[in-house]
């Protein structure tokens, strides 16, 4: 008996509707992006030792260098000092701020300005000091070079109330700072009583005939401009090569109780610091001259500068923030908001494409880009779902569809036209709360990287996977494995929980090539206390504790 033609017609339809869910279903696996690392790399961040002492945790180290792997001491292997940084090779120019300055350009002003120094300031190779008393600029970088190719340490400070301290602890042979800053420095030397004794005082920009004025007798004051055109006048002073081992700075800093503290550092600090640095990338997103590294961490400080020093070696366009500052022309209000965040905008550099910030300013930017795309009222729910579908699988990426039509301009009202070059958001100098960071990721559409840093170390003590898109689910965002080149470990953790599975919790100490000396404020730089032995460890203050795959989680 024939079927009637009613229920021929349904069933042809409903084999219809399956072939087409299934042929949407298979489309739907078969085109999906793939987790942009594999999972199992993610579950074993850290390698861990087997063994522990009582009261410590096991000691950890970079899965990528492995227990019987060799620490990277330089970003190239004829990078031994700091004056390798600067590729002979490489002769593109790049933008510094507001210069435009080639490598051979920039060795040219290093060497002209070094030799202005020892002959107008009377410095002494290997015998004299100079304190640093400058913003983040191109005369920061130059003057440090050359006061290192000369074997003369410069002091540093990471924030400017460390100045008066300072001088009166560490007097310096000459001090370098801006012609704004010229008045208060000689008051500071005028109240420490010390008229008595010659001082040298280097200033940036042209001085005003008041501050000019108050200069004593026993005070000489030099233009940057005069030291700089006498080192091109005369016969360039080549001095014998530091060996990497040789302190060429010391860096001072304060504690959260106020305790005032100097990091005495080597060559080899900082280039193991910048080989850190650049293994914050993975390979498929090195670094490259055509990169624009804006960073809003202070070049007085070990870790601005050892990002600094790797837009060098790299040979990308470099600027840093505002908030960077540690003097100013007046009063001054240091805010981290939008305004911080964008104002690398105000220099004449290429659209920043790795940015090094703060928590602060993650966030905000962050907030800033949804709140502009929540008002697409009919588009936004349907981006915002899928973002946080393709992040929760494992991967992140600005050629979506959703961004095409809701992210993109809203990123691009925020930040400028430029915001599409950023490729990375490396964050450190604070803790990242952890519900900010997905939908941060969200917004920026590109990786996010949380690092823990700390004044001793030149480089990253900790740094997550640029492409772990995780949400563990901690209050904190967990800060990834130790860097490269750092082993880390916990004190004063409790024994029963640590052997009873659960995860240590206590003091982070650590050790490795990018960690400097502590010094206290009564030791020289020439006589810091602390033993050669490569066992030693230093503590960072901060209590941390590990979790099952191997990443830190600052407390």
């Amino acid at each position: 008996m024939p079927l009637p033609a009613a229920l021929t017609t349904t069933d042809e339809t409903t084999i219809l509707l399956g072939l087409i869910a299934a042929t949407i279903f298979l489309l739907n696996n078969l085109y999906k992006p793939q987790p942009l690392v594999h999972p199992i790399l993610l579950g074993r961040q850290s390698d861990v030792a087997r063994v522990r002492n009582p009261g410590e945790s096991a000691i950890y180290r970079n899965y990528g260098t492995g227990l019987m792997g060799r620490f990277p001491l330089r970003p190239a292997k004829d990078v031994h000092i700091l004056a390798d940084m600067l590729k002979p090779d490489s002769d593109a120019p790049r933008m510094l701020w507001s210069t435009r300055i080639s490598n051979p350009q920039l060795q040219d002003r290093i060497a002209a300005f070094g030799t202005g120094l020892l002959r107008l300031a009377g410095l002494e190779v290997g015998e004299s000091n100079v304190l640093l008393l400058l913003n983040d600029s191109i005369e920061f970088i130059i003057a440090d070079l050359a006061l290192a190719s000369h074997s003369i340490p410069s002091f540093t400070l990471s924030a400017s109330n460390l100045l008066s301290p300072v001088l009166e602890s560490h007097p310096p042979s000459a001090i370098i700072t801006h012609s704004f800053m010229l008045s208060q420095v000689l008051e500071l030397i005028y109240d420490a009583g010390e008229t008595n004794r010659n001082h040298t005082i280097i200033v940036v920009g042209e001085p005003s005939a008041q501050a000019m004025a108050t200069v004593a007798s026993r005070v000489k004051v030099l233009k940057w401009a005069d030291v700089e055109r006498e080192g091109v006048r005369v016969e360039k002073i080549i001095s014998p090569l530091p060996k990497p081992s040789d302190v060429f700075t010391l860096s001072f800093f304060s504690t959260e109780s106020g305790q005032i503290q100097s990091a005495q550092l080597t060559h080899e600090n900082f280039t193991a610091g910048v080989a850190a640095v650049r293994a914050l990338l993975p390979l498929s997103h090195a670094f490259s001259q055509l990169d624009t590294v804006v960073s809003a961490h202070s070049l007085g400080s070990a870790y601005g500068r050892a990002i600094a020093y790797t837009a060098l070696f790299e040979g990308t366009s470099f600027a840093t923030l505002d908030g960077s500052k540690l003097f100013h022309d007046g009063e001054h209000t240091s805010r981290i908001d939008l305004t911080d965040a964008l104002s690398a905008n105000a220099y004449p550099i290429p659209p920043t494409t790795l940015a090094f910030v703060k928590p602060g300013h993650l966030q905000t930017l962050g907030d800033a880009i949804l709140k502009q795309a929540r008002k697409s009222f009919f588009l936004f729910p349907l981006a915002w779902r899928h973002k946080l579908a393709g992040i929760a699988d494992g991967y992140v990426t600005k050629e979506s569809l959703w961004d095409r039509l809701v992210l993109d301009a809203a990123r691009a009202h925020v930040a400028g036209d430029g915001s599409a070059a950023l490729r990375a958001v490396i964050v450190s100098e604070g803790s990242i709360p952890g519900e900010i960071l997905t939908p941060s990721r969200a917004a920026l559409s590109v990786p996010v990287i949380n690092c823990f840093s700390h004044p001793l170390v030149a480089g990253p003590v900790l740094a997550s996977h640029a492409l772990d898109l995780q949400d563990l689910g901690t209050k904190t965002a967990h800060s990834g494995p130790p860097s490269i080149n750092i082993e880390a470990k916990l004190v004063g953790v409790e024994d029963d929980v640590v052997e009873q599975g659960g995860d240590p919790t206590g003091v982070l100490m650590v050790r490795g090539p990018p960690v400097g000396k502590l010094a206290s404020m009564e030791a020289s730089y020439v006589s810091i206390p602390g033993s050669s032995d490569e066992e030693e460890w230093i503590g960072t203050g901060v209590r941390a504790t590990v979790l099952p795959n191997g990443a830190f989680v600052v407390n």
